[in-house]
């Protein structure tokens, strides 16, 4: 037996440690944990779900390219047409189920600034809402959005972070204003979009 003592590991050297393990591991592999962001009271909430998917399973051709919204996992995909880009975002869903619209639709429009008008239902649900908020810093659209083939809905930005990872929109797809304006530079008009 030897009365040699292990050697004492420094909470600096084990966070050292453990840093450098996360660094070295691949970025898919980091992907593909489940991140919950602890909210006000103890309580969390799902940012994101991120785990990295195909688009086979759910696209027939990535023609146009693709984006895939899984309103379960909060969570945006993008796959290019020539399947140099892959994107997984954290998004901002539906309040609840009578506001969600799964299916598939494409990109119709894309729009720099966009303006806001509530929708008929939004404006009886809450009749205080302004009529019209030009673009800019209070626009709940944020700096871009792209508008689906069914009305009212779009992917967009949001000037309110805290949306995100959350049930809070009245239809539509919310992402950081940052990610809308990287998924604005990638996707295009016909770029086909599926909501599960």
């Amino acid at each position: 037996m030897s009365d040699r003592q292990p050697p004492s590991v420094s909470r600096r050297a084990f966070l050292g440690s453990a840093a450098a393990t996360v660094l070295a591991t691949p970025a898919l592999a980091q992907a593909t944990t489940e991140f919950r962001a602890p909210l006000a009271g103890g309580v969390s909430r799902n940012a994101s779900s991120f785990r990295v998917l195909d688009w086979q399973p759910y696209f027939s051709s990535l023609s146009n390219g693709a984006i895939l919204v899984d309103i379960t996992s909060r969570a945006l995909h993008y796959w290019s047409a020539d399947r140099t880009v892959y994107k997984l975002y954290p998004t901002s869903v539906p309040l609840s189920e009578d506001l969600t619209r799964r299916g598939r639709t494409s990109v119709v429009r894309k729009v720099e600034g966009p303006e806001w008008r509530p929708t008929p239902a939004m404006k009886k649900r809450n009749p205080e809402w302004p009529d019209y908020i030009g673009p800019g810093p209070e626009n709940p659209l944020g700096t871009h959005a792209l508008y689906l083939g069914w009305t009212y809905y779009r992917i967009h930005g949001t000037q309110d972070t805290r949306k995100i990872g959350r049930r809070s929109s009245n239809g539509c797809i919310g992402l950081y204003n940052e990610h809308i304006a990287e998924l604005f530079s990638h996707a295009r008009n016909g770029t086909q979009v599926l909501l599960i």
